[in-house]
Formats: C-alpha cells, sequence, structure tokens
C-alpha cells in the first residue's frame, strides 16, 4: 500500500470519528418537555458522590441524583397532580432495549426520598463503556436489577 494511499485511509477514518456523534441522554417529561444530555455536558456539572456496592464490591460514584436530572423536564408536581401523582412512572431506556421503571411517587420527594442516581463515573473514572457512559446506580436496592447501565433516555409516562 503506497504512502499515499494510507494518508487517504487515516483522511477518511478521521472524517469518520469526526462526525460521530457523543452519546447523549435524553429526559422526557410532561407536555412534550425534553432534555437531552451529552456525556461531556454532564460531567461538568457539579456531580455528587455516592457509595454503593455492585455486585458486592463497593464503589464511589459520582454523578447527580435522578431527581437533579428530572427537574430539567415539566413533571407531576404540586396541587394540579393531587389526585393523579401516583398515576405516573418513569421508564429508565438502555442502549440494548432494557428497561427499567420506577413509580412516580418512589422519585417525588413529597411522597418519599429514594435514592437513585444517574452516574458518569466510578472510583474516579468514566464508566466503562459496557456501563456507561450513563448508568442508573440504585443504593439501597438489595437486587440491582433496577441499575441500569448504557442509559439512553428517561422517560415519564402516564398510566391509562
Amino acid at each position: 500500500m503506497t504512502a499515499a494511499r494510507l494518508l487517504d485511509l487515516l483522511f477518511l477514518f478521521v472524517f469518520l470519528a469526526a462526525g460521530q456523534s457523543q452519546p447523549t441522554l435524553t429526559v422526557q417529561g410532561l407536555n412534550g418537555s425534553s432534555v437531552t444530555l451529552t456525556a461531556v455536558g454532564f460531567s461538568k456539572l457539579p456531580l455528587q458522590s455516592v457509595q454503593a456496592t455492585d455486585h458486592g464490591t463497593a464503589a464511589t460514584f459520582e454523578g447527580l441524583p435522578l431527581a437533579t436530572v428530572l427537574a430539567k423536564v415539566e413533571l407531576p408536581l404540586g396541587d394540579k397532580f393531587h389526585s393523579t401523582a401516583a398515576s405516573y412512572f418513569v421508564s429508565i431506556e438502555a442502549a440494548d432495549g432494557y428497561r427499567a421503571v420506577f413509580a412516580w411517587p418512589e422519585l417525588d420527594s413529597t411522597f418519599m426520598d429514594k435514592a437513585v442516581w444517574v452516574v458518569v463515573k466510578r472510583d474516579g473514572k468514566p464508566l466503562a463503556d459496557r456501563d456507561g457512559p450513563f448508568q442508573l446506580v440504585v443504593p439501597d436496592e438489595k437486587r440491582g436489577g433496577r441499575w441500569v447501565r448504557q442509559v439512553k433516555a428517561i422517560v415519564l409516562k402516564k398510566d391509562n
């Protein structure tokens, strides 16, 4: 292969890599409200640390409470939703199709205080590709079935 051909391939690779978009997290609330977060932008926010045990291994995660992330969209809060708030739920959707669900009262601090986190770091390092760039961590759950890896969307829905 000639040097010119190698150079052409290098430019093609750089062009394709530059055209790829970064992974994002879409958060959807009521009335079509939504926000899209990038991993880079999320990491620049004032992240907080949370201790949790993942499959028997203690770890320190860095991220934001799910309530903080959800606060960026319209939510079923206040007197208007007094009699209907319990009919809403939040679906956490992963890149591989895995989904976990939380009843809205589990996440609404006027109902209860449940620790649920959207994290981007583990033990001071960005999440591994198999887990991130966004992962949902629920420290007090015993089985971890709602610890969602590669989160791509958080969607508020109403049960019909």
